[in-house]
């Protein structure tokens, strides 16, 4: 849990933008980009 947690962190980092969204009970989700 605290791994994936973790790459989605760097993730975020590397993207430099709110592309990763955080879903309350689902998992994560990755806007596209416009």
């Amino acid at each position: 849990e605290r791994i994936v947690d973790s790459h989605i962190k760097n993730l975020r980092k590397k993207l430099r933008g709110d592309y990763i969204e955080t879903v309350r009970g689902v998992g994560y989700r990755v806007e596209k980009v416009h």
